[in-house]
């Protein structure tokens, strides 16, 4: 008997041909399935088609091999242990240059990936008006929520594969093979499916504030006004009535069309057409910019005037140091929900980041500071450390009053406001003295304090060198053992306040899985980038531009781009120049937003991967050695400690799609793969 597959739960199985489904359609008898009409006769089953189609949205936004923006960039430096076993990290393996078409890492494209969700979300729209016991007003609610999801799901597909193939309604498993065969459709035209879906969704979508303990999960209107992304005309402005909170991701998607990547700013895209031969990537466009701009201070302005600002002003440490750091501490955190003052788009999921930041202190659990789940494998490399500014709030290498030359001496530090930051009066490596609370806020460098509980006596002196209670426990860098192979340990992320050995237990009831994906410091970065990019610092907007650079620059304890400039640079006038404030925002968003999952979309969207030195091998310290001097190689500088790192500028702005999938679908392979 020939299956009525048409109508049965598993055609959301494929989007352009109906592979995978066929052969057990065939052996199942048709009275046993539970057919799509029947699963949407109830309000019960429609929700759980809902929950379903939801689950992708946690899943890409904070899981580590699904989200590789968390691991995938230069920020983590990782060792054999995270790429394999109980430490397996597969979006490490985009940052070593091991992308392949044959086999593609972080493939979100067939199978069970987006487009696997995007057909939960179809099959949803197209029957959730055969519900027969709605309440009132989920018809137009649900409907709404669903559609936030779809244009989601084709935004994580964009900034994987630039053009993508538009699925406005799924498609029939006995369709000609001619409609199957989709094309890809042109990257402006991606931007407008995804507004178009948010437009119609927004009026029917509940505020956060409005949304019950389970529905949290779902877009609110303020996430799909987040979203939203007005990329061809002004006209297109949003209404006051429809204004809220997570206006954010908008702004973002709309800094995305007005990248160079986006935006004809990359020559190996211009001519890419797909295989109707219609180009799929336009001409650049500086309008975008100033869309983009505009936009943005509308939100900024409206998020304001409703009480949101960048957390700071914490008095409960015992020097403004310490009071800085705890600001920046807690300004990527949102627990349980609370929606903090500069927290404005929040997801749940299951995220384990922590276990592999954390570092394995101890060996068994007498250990006050032991715990059996941490890893501590993820480090970061000397390029990230010199990232960071000095205390004068400038780059180490444009700071004319840097006393340390390259830093990889050893030094002592007498100023007693580093106190419990920096050991006084001891010998520690150069380059860890008199540098911005962002560096002590993020980095837990090798020599100074890293706070693991929230006694005194857990402030703890982070000794990396083998043996000592951060460093090896074997006498060689080991696959087969979590170790962590730079020396230094990431502290953003984690909270100071939790002991190491009840972190786990403690983190679950602190922030039940509450991730923050959009805030305010991020929305002013947008802003200043884009007027920038549109008229440069010298146009009419160029005191916005400075005042959201110095409001993240006050929270974080430094002067304006101004002073610091004016008063420490080496080039006093480069914020007066397009290209060198350029340079400053770019290195202000680099610090501000390390490792929260910007920095491997941000060197894609921009085109600088290879004047980042993503080709550079990282390196750190010998973390082998059992004394400071083995550990600082003899204070001759770092050495390679990582040597697979590799980008290729002609094909890694973009994913591969699956050579198989290509072949079958017909659509046409993103250059260079």
């Amino acid at each position: 008997m020939r299956m009525k597959f048409k109508n049965i739960l598993v055609i959301v199985c494929s989007i352009f041909l109906g592979t995978g489904c066929n052969e057990f359609l065939d052996l199942v008898p048709e009275d046993d399935i539970l057919t799509i009409p029947k699963i949407f006769e109830t309000r019960t089953g429609a929700a759980r088609w809902k929950n379903d189609a939801c689950a992708g949205f946690k899943t890409y936004a904070v899981d580590l091999n699904w989200n590789p923006a968390l691991a995938g960039a230069d920020e983590y430096t990782a060792g054999d242990y995270a790429r394999k076993g109980q430490g397996y990290i597969s979006t490490l393996y985009i940052a070593d240059g091991l992308q392949t078409a044959l086999s593609p890492i972080n493939d979100i494209w067939t199978y069970d990936g987006v487009y696997y969700y995007i057909r939960y979300c179809n099959t949803f729209l197209q029957y959730i008006g055969d519900v027969y016991n709605l309440r009132p007003g989920e018809l137009e609610r649900w409907t709404a929520e669903v559609k936030a999801l779809k244009a989601f799901y084709y935004f994580e597909l964009v900034k994987r594969y630039g053009p993508i193939v538009l699925v406005p309604q799924n498609i029939d498993v006995y369709a000609p093979m001619e409609e199957q065969r989709q094309s890809r459709s042109s990257v402006d035209s991606c931007f407008k499916a995804i507004t178009d879906l948010l437009d119609e969704a927004i009026p029917y979508l509940q505020v956060f504030a409005e949304k019950d303990a389970d529905q949290r999960d779902f877009f609110s209107k303020e996430g799909a006004m987040g979203l939203k992304a007005r990329v061809r005309s002004e006209e297109r402005r949003v209404g006051k009535e429809c204004r809220s909170t997570l206006f954010p991701y908008t702004t973002l998607f709309r800094s995305y069309a007005a990248s160079p990547l986006f935006n004809g700013g990359l020559s190996q895209y211009r001519n890419f057409t797909n295989k109707n031969g219609e180009k799929l990537f336009s001409e650049e466009d500086k309008e975008k910019w100033r869309v983009a701009a505009e936009y943005t201070e509308e939100v900024i302005e409206y998020l304001e005037n409703n009480g949101y600002k960048l957390i700071s002003g914490n008095e409960d440490k015992s020097t403004a140091l310490l009071n800085t750091m705890r600001d920046l501490e807690c300004s990527v955190w949102a627990p349980n929900w609370a929606n903090s003052t500069e927290a404005v788009m929040m997801v749940a999921g299951y995220n384990n980041l922590y276990q592999h930041l954390l570092p394995k202190l101890g060996s068994s659990t007498s250990d006050i500071h032991y715990s059996g789940v941490l890893k501590g494998t993820l480090g970061t490399s000397i390029r990230m450390v010199n990232k960071f500014y000095t205390a004068n709030g400038l780059p180490i290498e444009e700071d004319k009053t840097w006393t340390y030359g390259d830093g990889y001496a050893m030094a002592q530090e007498r100023d007693p406001a580093y106190t419990k930051v920096v050991p006084l009066g001891t010998d520690v490596l150069a380059l860890h003295l008199k540098r911005e609370p962002r560096f002590y806020a993020t980095i837990a460098a090798p020599g100074l304090y890293w706070q693991r509980g929230v006694y005194d006596s857990y402030n703890m002196i982070v000794d990396s060198y083998r043996g000592g209670a951060f460093g090896l426990k074997q006498d060689r860098i080991n696959g087969d053992y979590e170790q962590n192979i730079t020396g230094y340990y990431i502290k953003k992320g984690t909270r100071s306040e939790f002991n190491t050995s009840s972190y786990s237990n403690d983190i679950m009831s602190f922030a039940a899985n509450v991730h923050v994906v959009i805030r305010l410091a991020e929305l002013y970065l947008i802003a200043a980038e884009a007027w920038n990019e549109y008229e440069g610092p010298n146009g009419v907007h160029r005191t916005q531009i400075f005042d959201r650079l110095n409001a993240i620059r006050e929270r974080a304890g430094l002067s304006t781009v101004q002073d610091s400039w004016g008063r420490y640079g080496i080039n006093p006038n480069k914020f007066n120049e397009q290209v060198g404030l350029r340079d400053i925002i770019r290195r202000e968003r680099t610090i501000e937003l390390m490792f929260e999952g910007h920095r491997f979309w941000d060197v894609r969207r921009w085109g600088t991967a290879i004047d980042e030195g993503w080709n550079d091998k990282p390196q750190a310290w010998v973390v082998t050695a059992q004394t400071w001097q083995g550990f600082y190689n003899n204070f001759q500088g770092p050495v390679t400690v990582w040597d697979k790192a590799a980008f290729n500028p002609s094909r890694d702005y973009l994913f591969p799609i699956k050579s198989e999938e290509a072949m079958i679908s017909g659509i046409v392979q993103n250059p260079g793969w």
